[in-house]
């Protein structure tokens, strides 16, 4: 499996995956333009647009890809929350697998300030390779067995943010919605901790605050409570994802 990152901020979140040159993009958040240079303006192979919920740096240009033909996959609450309509909007629903081409995908719950949030465990039917993408969420209460790669928001650290709202750097309410609506560093290891991992090869951390996170320590911390290859996604990164050898 192959990882692309397009991009990964609150300036838009877009990532591409690829196995036998099957794609799927998960999230569409980055300026068309962007997206359509990254791909050599070639979109054949592209089985469907997975999208986490309407906040337009995940969500703005979802109709662009539809224009190519492609299916936009989301909950009822995201297609609701921008009035998005048609036969490329495809509704799904958490804890209802699904399958796009050879990828199986089971949406589920997350926890955000969106009208229905979702992240996606995804296996490709013909490596058996498992892949987990959850962002924008401050918990998940679910276990997963057998993963192999981890695509994680990694929003901010605890100790980072309270200085920054102790200092003024950020506001009270921001960093209010901040604990309500983020992955924190401090939950990720929780989460990943309580998972099982005998399998995983790769943990890739997204979408990190500007203000709030340190890529170092954010990559370090969680290299050490798990002792697999983390890598900090960053637009252009390219990163193949090898499930064997082990």
């Amino acid at each position: 499996m192959n990882l692309k990152v397009l991009g990964s901020s609150s300036s838009g979140n877009c990532y591409l995956i690829e196995v036998n040159n099957e794609k799927l993009i998960l999230d569409a958040g980055v300026n068309f333009k962007i997206v359509q240079k990254e791909l050599n303006f070639n979109f054949n192979g592209i089985e469907g647009v997975l999208v986490t919920h309407e906040h337009m740096d995940h969500l703005k240009y979802a109709s662009n890809f539809a224009l190519y033909g492609i299916n936009i996959y989301a909950s009822a609450g995201t297609f609701k929350k921008q009035n998005l309509v048609g036969h490329r909007f495809k509704i799904i629903k958490a804890l209802q697998q699904f399958e796009v081409g050879n990828f199986i995908i089971l949406p589920f719950d997350t926890q955000h300030d969106a009208a229905e949030p979702l992240g996606f465990l995804i296996q490709y039917k013909l490596t058996g390779e498992k892949l987990i993408y959850a962002t924008d969420t401050y918990y998940i209460k679910y276990k997963f067995n057998k993963l192999n790669y981890l695509l994680l928001e990694c929003n901010y650290n605890k100790r980072i943010a309270k200085e920054n709202a102790k200092n003024g750097v950020i506001n009270k309410t921001r960093y209010s919605r901040l604990l309500e609506s983020h992955f924190s560093l401090e939950n990720v290891i929780k989460f990943l901790k309580s998972n099982d991992l005998s399998y995983a090869k790769n943990i890739v951390l997204c979408h990190l605050s500007d203000t709030n996170s340190n890529q170092d320590i954010m990559q370090n911390e969680v290299y050490e409570a798990t002792k697999i290859k983390t890598t900090i996604a960053k637009p252009g990164l390219n990163l193949e994802l090898k499930l064997y050898p082990f």
